[in-house]
């Protein structure tokens, strides 16, 4: 892939019921915020931003650390935006609506 960066959304949805769903995403969450790459939180997904291979790598990483925490079950939803030539941030996409 190139070394642009891209813009994801990632959404986990623990499928469990040991514990309260919250407490599997918080912890999801806290490997993106350990990853060191840009982030925002947001009520229903967090998104990212950095090179293809960062947002790759931390998407691993939440499934990794999901799985060797013993969580069941998870639906990890992905969105991926790329531009072949360039950067596209999250920024760019939602200036024009800034307060």
């Amino acid at each position: 892939m190139h070394n642009f960066i891209v813009n994801a959304s990632i959404q986990i949805l623990p499928v469990v019921q040991d514990r309260h769903p919250y407490e599997w995403v918080d912890e999801a969450i806290l490997v993106i915020q350990q990853s060191g790459i840009k982030y925002e939180i947001g009520p229903f997904a967090t998104v990212v931003e950095g090179t293809y291979d960062e947002v790759i790598k931390v998407v691993h990483s939440i499934n990794a650390h999901l799985n060797s925490a013993a969580c069941n079950e998870w639906i990890m939803n992905l969105q991926i935006q790329l531009r072949s030539n360039g950067d596209i941030t999250g920024n760019e996409k939602t200036a024009k609506f800034a307060v």
